[in-house]
């Protein structure tokens, strides 16, 4: 009987361990560049060409709703800048700074209104292995549509 109870136990440890493990995958898995449904996706799922519906306004970024880049959005992720995966951190102000220096727009959409945002990870991502910093193009107030990347990007 006791045999059989620890087997239980077993089984249901491990069934609950691979459930962990896949929910954890799927919530770090990155995005195709464009997504064929709108969808919330955590930053560090974001990749170059992914269309943001919008910017969060106080500048903290976990959670965002990311759009096929066919409909209206304000930002897109049009660059990212990779930290060396063994490097060490270098402080908020450097990685911010690094990171910022990868986000270059055309004069074209310089002209438009468009500017720039930067994620750039944290020390509490970068313990838990964030190494890339994205650069969005933004549109305050959105109503973009097409994607700065390819030149399809429609400014209201």
């Amino acid at each position: 009987m006791a045999g059989a109870v620890l087997g239980v136990l077993g089984t249901v440890a491990l069934a609950v361990g691979v459930s962990v493990a896949v929910l954890t995958m799927m919530a770090t898995r990155p995005l195709p560049a464009d997504v064929p449904a709108a969808r919330e996706a955590r930053a560090q799922q974001l990749v170059t060409g992914n269309c943001v519906l919008s910017v969060p306004a106080d500048g903290r970024v976990d959670n965002v709703r990311v759009v096929p880049c066919a409909e209206p959005h304000e930002a897109q992720v049009v660059t990212e800048f990779s930290f060396a995966p063994d490097a060490v951190w270098p402080g908020q102000q450097s990685a911010d700074a690094r990171v910022a220096r990868a986000c270059v727009l055309d004069t074209d959409e310089v002209a438009a209104g468009v500017r720039t945002v930067t994620w750039s990870p944290t020390e509490r991502s970068w313990e838990d292995g964030d190494r890339v910093g994205l650069c969005l193009a933004v549109l305050d107030g959105g109503g973009v549509t097409g994607s700065f990347l390819d030149g399809t990007a429609q400014v209201p």
